[in-house]
């Protein structure tokens, strides 16, 4: 069998089962295991799966560029974004994450709500500028470009002193057994600091990054009270989690 036609059999086989195992497919393909992680290997750097141990789950589109995200999908992050603003009460310290679906949310906001938002996105930050009812606390540290929020050590000692009702997480892939994922560290590092200090966690998700995986872990799935989708999401997408306990809200 070519290398071509086995990379294509596993595409097909991660489409369908939404993972494979090195070991089954050698035994499928008769070929070694080393030959299978090689082409596991060469795909994962065409950026068309997650490498895990033992095998490969999907990888995420959102991984993209900024402005290249901002065409995925923007009907959906536009009903996400709605469906998540209303989740902020009067009087509440909601923490927003950075991130196209994170600016939907905040253009959704009304003009007169009283609450506290807290974010490390200067896009979000000046998005917010004309809500005078809103207190916006900008959290500072060093500018990461790719999702134009702070990272670092400066950002995550200033979230010490912050205790919040929600976060609203951005993440590029939301997997029952990998977890939330990002495709960096450092972003990794941030958003697990923010959901440290948030009684509940809320991840804001189109449905490209539903059982998919990016390089860097942020937390266990169980760190998730709620999931926001997007109205026609599949339920088999949804139902993984919905097993799990996580609350799954239909924008």
């Amino acid at each position: 069998m070519l290398t071509s036609q086995r990379k294509k059999l596993i595409l097909d086989a991660l489409k369908r089962d939404g993972q494979v195992l090195a070991k089954p497919l050698s035994e499928s393909f008769g070929v070694s295991e080393d030959t299978v992680r090689r082409d596991l290997r060469e795909l994962a750097a065409e950026g068309k799966l997650q490498r895990v141990h033992g095998g490969a789950l999907p990888s995420s589109p959102a991984v993209a560029d900024l402005a290249k995200r901002r065409s995925i999908g923007s009907e959906a992050k536009a009903a996400i974004g709605r469906a998540a603003a209303q989740m902020i009460a009067p009087g509440q310290i909601a923490i927003v994450d950075g991130g196209t679906t994170a600016i939907q949310l905040v253009r959704h906001l009304p003009i007169d709500l009283r609450a506290t938002i807290v974010t490390h996105s200067p896009s979000i930050a000046v998005e917010l500028a004309e809500h005078e009812a809103l207190e916006v606390v900008l959290i500072g540290g060093r500018l990461f470009r790719h999702s134009m929020v702070t990272v670092g050590a400066a950002a995550i000692e200033a979230l010490s002193h912050i205790r919040a009702d929600l976060y609203f997480m951005g993440v590029t892939g939301v997997h029952p057994e990998a977890g939330l994922s990002t495709g960096d560290l450092e972003e990794a590092y941030i958003k697990r600091a923010l959901a440290a200090h948030a009684a509940e966690t809320v991840v804001l998700a189109s449905s490209e990054k539903l059982n998919a995986a990016s390089a860097y872990k942020i937390a266990d799935i169980d760190a998730v009270s709620t999931i926001v989708v997007e109205k026609g999401t599949p339920r088999e997408a949804t139902a993984p989690f919905d097993a799990l306990g996580v609350t799954i809200v239909r924008a």
